[in-house]
């Protein structure tokens, strides 16, 4: 499977995978926006 593209959003990224909405969390355990970008969360991701 190919990597995903960093300014695919959250939202979209679950639709497409089947996921349902929320699967995505943040660090701190709430679920991340949908309008949020892949890139953002790999950003996150390095610190």
């Amino acid at each position: 499977m190919r990597k995903t593209r960093s300014d695919c959003t959250v939202g979209t990224f679950e639709k497409k995978h089947g996921l349902p909405p929320g699967t995505i969390r943040n660090k701190d355990g709430r679920d991340t926006r949908s309008d949020k970008k892949i890139g953002t969360i790999r950003k996150e991701g390095k610190k």
